[in-house]
């Protein structure tokens, strides 16, 4: 957190899909605003343009702005802003807090800096842990009931269907990179057949 007698030094992290660009500015002014009310000193301003869950490189730099201590506090406006899933923001929020790095969400009244805050993060962990177990039982129902009807599950045998073929080329000496482009079967595949072969 802040270091004696200075301000707590606040980043900002915004965040919007390429169709939404223009909520950019109405998210950097209000949590420049909430900034400004706490007393605390802006010290980056990042911004990540993008859809989904793809990787979002400011809020990458941001987490290692975190690990050199050159942050204090992050703000965002939004936790979907910050987060790709509840998990990652699980995650990400209890690194930031082992890091002494407090997180703010302004739609959400979520303040890492207080007790309270801290409480609530205690409880998305929770909801995290909950959403991943619903997740595996749900994925082993799906295997049992497909073994109940005799099909198969997991990912299709398409390399060792080739298996044959690989032997043949490596008779050749083809190498193993080789074969593997040829076949469009990955590289790891042709060593386990030719181990087996």
């Amino acid at each position: 957190m802040a270091r004696e007698g200075c301000p707590m030094r606040a980043a900002l992290y915004a965040r919007v899909s390429t169709g939404e660009q223009q909520t950019l500015d109405l998210q950097v002014g209000a949590m420049t605003a909430y900034v400004g009310d706490r007393g605390w000193s802006l010290t980056r301003s990042v911004k990540d343009v993008g859809s989904g869950t793809k990787l979002r490189a400011g809020r990458e730099a941001l987490l290692k702005s975190a690990r050199r201590r050159e942050i204090d506090v992050v703000v965002v406006w939004r936790l979907d802003r910050w987060g790709r899933s509840l998990p990652d923001l699980v995650v990400t929020l209890r690194e930031l807090t082992e890091l002494g790095v407090g997180f703010v969400s302004l739609t959400e009244a979520l303040d890492l800096t207080t007790p309270t805050g801290r409480a609530m993060a205690g409880m998305l962990a929770v909801f995290a842990e909950f959403e991943r177990e619903v997740l595996r039982e749900r994925v082993r129902a799906g295997i049992a009931q497909a073994r109940r009807e005799g099909r198969l599950h997991g990912r299709p045998r398409s390399a060792s269907l080739k298996a044959d073929e690989v032997l043949r080329l490596k008779v050749e000496q083809v190498s193993h990179s080789e074969i593997a482009r040829r076949l469009g079967i990955g590289r790891t595949s042709v060593r386990r057949i030719l181990a087996a072969g």
